[in-house]
């Protein structure tokens, strides 16, 4: 009978006297519900609002009511109880009714299980319904056409809808060739698209966005804009959704000459004060790396949404502001605003960067407290995803416990779940623990990638586990069928140097078979420098200074070599070839977590408020040092 590329709604079809019981006799052991109404039409009115204002409690009771009542004959009940249940996010029960109504099926309930399913995102089984409408002989109409054409997964299905709108006198209609235009251009049937736009008599503001909005789908921004620019030329006014799917492409193509001029138009229309339009804004500074601006939009906004403040915090976020972002969080939930999964990933990662643990655990404590993460509330993805960001910051706050607590009670774990637990054990110099790890990566049939053996031969390099290094690198693309990289003969070099076994590390960086980089001899430069030879230490440097002659690292090695040997006329030659070529060293941070609160500190700094008081304990703490013999380094 259906001939869609979804079982599931063949699957709800075979099992329709489950559902019949679900959508009918499980509502009706409901409290009794004695509306003052006694037709349909009455009926209809209270299903519109509770639709309207998602309130399933009452429209189940309702239902009830009407079944107990007998007022469910009627295509114009079926139809405003399945659009009910859809509107309240439960297709299920409107799949139920339909399904349960099928002798009393018209256009009207079929356009209204359609509607549902598009907007649930359910598009193949709302395609299904569509063929299953044409089969029972029934004609579609100007609402069926939009919500199928959304469901088509192949080009070859759109175009036949588009050949029927010809038979049906439907081909001018501006709602259906707004579809047709977003669908065709998602599969980036590009001259289809443009024909269909040209071709229609009307255009609406609907169909440019349609226009716009398509092409920054498929990431064709110049046209995006062009098609923006076309609309003054017609005539047609620009309204708010317009001016999104402009900035939209300019954020992704990170245009800020073209973003401040339609900011400029954005203010000159006043939509500004339209939360949506300045959330796009926000992102499109953002991507821009404008962050005082999107900061701005954001104070500024007298509304702000769920989405304003994950857009401000992915932008200080992605900036490298983690401080900024973890306090922007506190201020969301001071502000009464709920966060939801996307807003734990983005603010999950500043607090690995700043290994705020309190912070980690307070936002752990959120989740746990409101179900965020579950594998019963959300896809397995975003399980995934949570559970590997939350592992991933109490690694980095140095917790393996709570690392390994998250680990244990994932139900679904993918190859990077095992990579965080295998890296983070290597890095507290738990190599064995990281091996065993493996060991049960292997065993339970998970196909380690090249992140996985970064992890373990790094684990190998800081437990001093020489022997099982030198295997897992030799056995890497026999036996486990990943070929070697840099980062991997780098983490052997570390490992070797490490160990003092300089000379074996030296070989290796000139047998290996790929051409080495600044970051492997940089590795064999520090091992130099951890047992003091000067001599292998030159070599390394002149290799580094050829391949990146700008970076400070190598610099700052070589000085302390030359420190720890006594050769200051070199560490001041150094230091005068540093000042030559304007390289300086980067500034070390330090964080410290007091009060549930991340103190950010470079050296010399003078912002903090507290800064006197600080530089005074520091003082009192230096000078029995210096007492001792001890001298500062200023390097």
């Amino acid at each position: 009978m259906f001939y869609g590329r979804s079982n599931l709604f063949s699957a709800v079809v075979a099992s329709r006297t489950r559902f019949r019981f679900l959508g009918v006799a499980s509502i009706s052991s409901l409290q009794p519900f004695e509306p003052n109404i006694e037709t349909i039409p009455g009926c209809i009115s209270f299903l519109q609002m509770f639709a309207k204002n998602s309130n399933l409690y009452k429209g189940k009771e309702l239902h009830s009511w009407m079944f107990k009542h007998d007022l469910l004959g009627s295509p114009l009940s079926i139809t405003s109880l399945i659009n009910m249940y859809s509107k309240c996010d439960h297709i299920s029960y409107a799949l139920s009714v339909f399904l349960t109504s099928k002798d009393i099926h018209n256009v009207y309930t079929y356009n209204a299980i359609i509607a549902g399913f598009v907007g649930n995102n359910l598009n193949d089984e709302d395609f299904e319904l569509y063929v299953d409408m044409r089969h029972q002989g029934l004609q579609p109409d100007k609402f069926t056409f939009p919500c199928a054409i959304k469901g088509c997964s192949e080009v070859v299905e759109v175009k036949k809808i588009h050949a029927l709108l010809f038979k049906f006198g439907l081909e001018s209609d501006v709602f259906i060739g707004s579809a047709l235009v977003n669908c065709y251009l998602k599969f980036r049937a590009m001259s289809e698209s443009y024909n269909v736009f040209n071709e229609l008599l009307v255009r609406n503001v609907v169909l440019w966005n349609a226009m716009i909005n398509g092409y920054v789908h498929i990431e064709e921004f110049e046209m995006a804009l062009e098609i923006f620019r076309k609309t003054n030329e017609d005539g047609s006014l620009p309204n708010n959704f317009t001016a999104t799917g402009v900035l939209s492409a300019l954020a992704m193509s990170a245009d800020i000459i073209n973003g401040r001029s339609m900011h400029g138009f954005v203010i000159k229309k006043g939509y500004e004060s339209v939360v949506s339009v300045s959330n796009t804004l926000i992102d499109m500074y953002g991507k821009c790396k404008c962050v005082d601006d999107a900061s701005r939009i954001f104070e500024c906004m007298a509304e702000k949404d769920l989405f304003s403040w994950n857009t401000i915090l992915s932008v200080h976020e992605q900036s490298g502001d983690q401080h900024g972002a973890v306090e922007l969080f506190h201020r969301m939930l001071d502000a009464g605003a709920r966060p939801d999964l996307v807003t734990i990933t983005i603010v999950l990662p500043a607090c690995s960067h700043l290994a705020a643990l309190l912070h980690a655990k307070e936002i752990h404590r959120y989740m746990i407290v409101n179900g965020l993460g579950s594998s019963k509330t959300v896809s397995d993805f975003d399980h995934l995803l949570v559970n590997n960001t939350l592992m991933d910051v109490y690694v980095k706050c140095g917790t393996m416990r709570y690392a390994y607590m998250v680990f244990d009670k994932m139900i679904f774990r993918d190859v990077a779940s095992w990579n965080i637990m295998i890296m983070g054990f290597g890095m507290h110099g738990q190599g064995n623990e990281a091996l065993s790890m493996f060991d049960f990566m292997c065993a339970e049939k998970i196909a380690p990638d090249e992140v996985t053996f970064i992890a373990i031969l790094s684990a190998c390099s800081h437990a001093g586990l020489l022997r099982q290094g030198r295997e897992y690198l030799s056995q890497m693309e026999s036996v486990y069928g990943v070929v070697p990289t840099i980062e991997h003969y780098a983490c052997v070099v570390d490992m070797l140097g490490r160990a003092g076994q300089l000379d074996e590390a030296y070989e290796l960086l000139l047998a290996m078979p790929i051409e080495s980089n600044a970051v492997v001899w940089r590795a064999f430069l520090a091992a130099c420098r951890l047992h003091g030879n000067s001599t292998f230490a030159e070599v390394a440097a002149k290799h580094i200074n050829e391949l990146d002659p700008e970076h400070c690292g190598s610099y700052v090695l070589m000085s302390n070599i030359y420190g720890a040997a006594g050769q200051y006329e070199a560490v001041s030659d150094l230091r005068l070839t540093m000042k030559g070529q304007n390289i300086n060293k980067n500034p070390g941070y330090s964080w410290i977590e007091v009060n549930n609160s991340v103190h950010i500190f470079v050296t010399g700094d003078q912002n903090h408020p507290e800064a006197n008081s600080i530089y005074a304990s520091l003082d009192s703490l230096i000078a029995p040092l210096c007492e001792h013999g001890y001298a500062l380094s200023s390097l």
